[in-house]
C-alpha cells in the first residue's frame, strides 16, 4: 500500500482539530466508564446471587454474542449514513441495560442488562472509530487514535475501581443506577456537542457486490484482524476471570477494583507514550513486543496471592496490552480500502466479539474443571506464539 506524505497543518487547523477530537472524547470516557463499570458489576451480581463460573461466563458472553452477529452490518451502515445516530442509539440501548439493572437485579435481568450494554456499546465503538479516523489527515490517524485510546483507558481505569468501592459502599443495585447516570451524561452530550463527520460517496451497486472475504485477502488487513483477536481474548480473558480469581482468594469487591484499576491505569500510562514511541520502533515491532510481554506475565499471575504483587502484574499486562488498540485502529484504517473503513472496524469488532462470546463461556468452564491457573497459562501460549508469529515481516507494513 502506497503511502503519502500528509499535507502540513495549520496552528488554526491543529487547534480546530483538538477541540473536535475533545468532543469525541468526554462522550466517549462517560459511556465507556459506565460500560467497564457494568462488566465488573454483571460479574459480581451474579457472584452475589450464588452463579456459578459457567452462569457468570454465560452472563459475560452476552455482552458480546449479539453484537457479533450484526458488527459488519453496523459498519457498513455507519459508512453509509454516518457514525453520529448510531452513536445516538448505542448511548441509548446501554443506558436502558443499566437502567434495567437498577430496576430488576435478578439473576435473569443480567443476561437482559448485559445483551442491552454490550450491544449499544459496539454500535457507539465502531461509530466512535469510524469518526475518529475521519478527523484530519490520514497522517493524524496515529495522533487521534492515541487520543480517542486515552478516553478509553481514563474510562478503564476509573471504571472497575469506582465500581468495586461503590458496590462496597451503596451495594450493587445503586451502583447499575450510578453507571446509568454516567450513561445518561454520555448521551446528552452526543446530542448537545457530539462531532458530525462528512460521510463518503456511497456506491449502492458497488456496496451490493461486497464481501468479507474480500477484506481477508489484504494480508495487511488480515494480520491485523488476527492480532486483534488474540490480543482481545487476552483482554476479555483477564478483565473476566480477575473478579472470579479475586473472588476465590479472598480479596474484597474494592480490591478487585483496584487490580483491575491498575491494569487500566497501566493502558493510560503507555498511550501517553505510545505516538513518540511507535515512530521510533514501528507499529507492527511494538504489537510483537506487547503480545510477547502480555504472554509472559499471563504465565505468573496466578502463582501469586497478595494484592500489591498482583496489582503490579495487572499493570504491567495493562502496558503490554494498552499499547496495542491504537496502533491496531490506526492500521486497520490504514489498510482498509477507500470507502470500507466502517465495514473493517465492523469485521474487527465481529472477531472481538466472537472470542468475548466464546472466552467466558470457555474458561469459565475450564476454570470450574481444571481451576484458574491453566485457563491463565493456555492464553500465555496462545500470545506466545502470536509474538513468534509477528517476527515475520509485513509487506509494505507501516
Amino acid at each position: 500500500m502506497r503511502r503519502c506524505a500528509p499535507a502540513p497543518v495549520s496552528p488554526s487547523d491543529d487547534i480546530a482539530l483538538k477541540l473536535l477530537l475533545i468532543r469525541v472524547i468526554l462522550p466517549t470516557v462517560l459511556l465507556h466508564f459506565a460500560f467497564s463499570g457494568c462488566r465488573v458489576n454483571l460479574s459480581l451480581t451474579a457472584l452475589g446471587l450464588h452463579a456459578s463460573p459457567f452462569t457468570v461466563g454465560a452472563i459475560a458472553s452476552m455482552l458480546a454474542m449479539l453484537p457479533m452477529t450484526f458488527a459488519v452490518s453496523a459498519g457498513r451502515i455507519i459508512d453509509r449514513i454516518g457514525p453520529r445516530k448510531p452513536m445516538l442509539l448505542g448511548a441509548s440501548m446501554e443506558l436502558c441495560g443499566l437502567v434495567l439493572g437498577y430496576a430488576m437485579p435478578t439473576l435473569e435481568m443480567l443476561f437482559v442488562v448485559s445483551t442491552l450494554a454490550g450491544s449499544g456499546f459496539m454500535l457507539y465503538h465502531i461509530a466512535i472509530n469510524h469518526a475518529t479516523g475521519a478527523l484530519g489527515a490520514p497522517g493524524d490517524r496515529m495522533k487521534n487514535f492515541s487520543m480517542l485510546a486515552l478516553g478509553f483507558s481514563t474510562a478503564n481505569f476509573l471504571g472497575p475501581a469506582v465500581t468495586g468501592f461503590a458496590i462496597d459502599l451503596i451495594g450493587n443495585r445503586n451502583t447499575f443506577l450510578m453507571l446509568a447516570c454516567s450513561a445518561a451524561t454520555s448521551l446528552l452530550l452526543i446530542i448537545t456537542i457530539g462531532v458530525r463527520v462528512a460521510t463518503e460517496p456511497h456506491d449502492a451497486a458497488a456496496a451490493g457486490k461486497r464481501r468479507i472475504a474480500d477484506l481477508f485477502r489484504i494480508p495487511g488487513l488480515c494480520r491485523v484482524f488476527m492480532v486483534s483477536a488474540v490480543l482481545s481474548m487476552a483482554w476479555d480473558m483477564f478483565t473476566f476471570l480477575v473478579p472470579i480469581f479475586g473472588t476465590q482468594i479472598g480479596l474484597s469487591a474494592s480490591q478487585i477494583g483496584l487490580i483491575l484499576g491498575t491494569f487500566g491505569s497501566a493502558i493510560f500510562t503507555v498511550r501517553v507514550l505510545l505516538p513518540l514511541v511507535a515512530q521510533r520502533i514501528g507499529q507492527w515491532r511494538m504489537l510483537n513486543i506487547a503480545m510477547t510481554a502480555t504472554g509472559a506475565m499471563l504465565l505468573v499471575f496466578p502463582f501469586f496471592k497478595t494484592l500489591p504483587v498482583l496489582m503490579l502484574i495487572a499493570f504491567l499486562l495493562g502496558i503490554g496490552l494498552g499499547g496495542a488498540q491504537p496502533m491496531i485502529m490506526s492500521l486497520v484504517m490504514t489498510h482498509a480500502p477507500a470507502g470500507r473503513g466502517g465495514e473493517a472496524v465492523g469485521v474487527r469488532t465481529l472477531l472481538l466479539n466472537g472470542s468475548q462470546t466464546g472466552i467466558p463461556l470457555l474458561f469459565g468452564a475450564l476454570g470450574a474443571a481444571f481451576g484458574m491457573a491453566p485457563v491463565f497459562w493456555a492464553m500465555a501460549l496462545a500470545l506466545l506464539g502470536g509474538g513468534y508469529f509477528l517476527h515475520k515481516p509485513v509487506e509494505n507494513a507501516p
